[in-house]
């Protein structure tokens, strides 16, 4: 039988940070073809067909095994779906992968899975579960074919594309790398590339080499298994309330979440249990400063005393924003001596011309040099103008162009971002 895709996630909702920030990356860059709720369910269709739907058409239901999924109706229907088609498991068509410690149905325990409830061993398990995927698959394609070229619009996720910044990545991994950890901050314009380059501190630590380039460096903290790692996007409104920020947070280290789930309780969890090297990774902190009244001055101090005093030098915060964070709470009208802890700044600039060239020379067709000179004048090295030009230009080869009538389109795909050539 022919499949449409290699892998359906069943998950509770309760989990999806953790699946669509590990999970989903990880089975993608594997170059596996996922299907996931929130992506690929046909809009207007009732839920109960698009499950069954999906179950038909994925060769393997991957089954993210919680309490909160052990309690939900509808995960259990996608398994009972999936245990009809291969009641036995001969097929190996459900896989279960236990993320919390969790009784399941009788139908899911019987079967062998994944454990990923300890973080000791955690890496192993999930090569297994890869390895198990991969040779039943016979939709896998290379990691490379199964990514964009070039991306110009959303984050850089796979460190594979992601160019440059090495002086950046440099300076705050040695912050990283030895007790005591210490603050950093990113700053930058809107659109050079602040997310991607937090996204990458956490992605680049101990990767899959088929996600390395030839010769990109990945080791650059001592024994990277331990670190763990927690990525928070201001953007994301289910962030702006404290309690459900603090479980998150929780959730993503995989340490108890109490009840209540109040700062002071939060902060004698983490003070009690944390033991591993942790960065936690703040994207769009100026999103939390203007629009969430819960994250006040005494939820920032909570969290300054708990990094400076109570982790044994164990965690460090590395966070993204427009301008420096202490000129950041100054204008939102915070007072918190958080934004003083930030020892270290990137400020965001062009690329390197290196870097710019070898972002260009990752095209799979090779641009003539008068154009690689054209597009690294009219990107002024920023990178999503370089993604930009190199893809317009990439296209046009493809297509058998052979006037500039894509230089015209990628400078009008630029337009929305000039302001970065205009700050130069």
């Amino acid at each position: 039988m022919s499949y449409r895709y290699d892998v359906f996630i069943s998950y509770s909702h309760v989990n999806q940070e953790w699946v669509c920030s590990e999970l989903l990356p990880r089975l993608e860059a594997a170059g596996l073809k996922v299907c996931i709720d929130y992506r690929d369910f046909e809009i207007g269709a009732p839920s109960l067909t698009n499950m069954e739907s999906a179950v038909e058409n994925s060769r393997h239901t991957l089954l993210v095994l919680t309490p909160a999924w052990v309690n939900s109706e509808w995960t259990n229907f996608e398994s009972l779906l999936v245990g009809v088609a291969d009641p036995a498991g001969r097929k190996r068509r459900l896989l279960p992968l236990m993320l919390e410690p969790c009784q399941p149905p009788v139908r899911i325990s019987i079967l062998t899975h994944a454990d990923l409830t300890r973080f000791e061993g955690r890496a192993d398990q999930f090569d297994r579960l890869l390895e198990q995927i991969q040779s039943d698959s016979k939709t896998v394609r290379q990691p490379l074919n199964a990514l964009a070229q070039f991306i110009a619009g959303p984050p850089i996720t796979h460190p594979r594309r992601f160019f440059g910044r090495e002086r950046e990545l440099k300076r705050i991994f040695n912050l990283l790398k030895n007790p005591p950890l210490q603050n950093a901050a990113i700053i930058g314009p809107r659109r050079s590339g602040k997310t991607s380059l937090l996204l990458h501190l956490k992605n680049i630590v101990a990767p899959p080499p088929t996600q390395l380039r030839h010769g990109q460096r990945s080791d650059w903290v001592p024994e990277p298994e331990r670190y763990r790692w927690v990525f928070v996007d201001f953007q994301d409104p289910r962030v702006g309330g404290r309690e459900d920020l603090l479980r998150r947070i929780l959730r993503s280290l995989d340490l108890p979440e109490p009840n209540p789930c109040d700062l002071d309780h939060f902060i004698n969890v983490v003070a009690q249990r944390l033991r591993a090297p942790t960065v936690i990774l703040l994207d769009e902190i100026g999103v939390a400063l203007q629009r969430y009244p819960e994250l006040d001055d005494t939820f920032w101090e909570g969290l300054r005393a708990l990094s400076t005093h109570q982790v044994a030098d164990n965690l460090a915060f590395v966070l993204a924003a427009h301008e420096p964070p202490d000129q950041l709470a100054a204008h939102s009208n915070h007072s918190s001596p958080f934004f003083n802890i930030f020892g270290y700044t990137a400020t965001l600039g062009p690329l390197t011309e290196a870097e710019a060239r070898a972002l260009i020379d990752s095209s799979p067709a090779p641009f003539p040099d008068a154009d690689v000179e054209w597009i690294l004048a009219e990107s002024g090295r920023w990178p999503i103008l370089l993604q930009i030009l190199c893809r317009e230009r990439l296209v046009a080869l493809e297509d058998g162009e052979a006037d500039d009538a894509w230089r015209e389109e990628g400078q009008l795909q630029m337009a929305p971002f000039r302001h970065l050539l205009e700050g130069q």
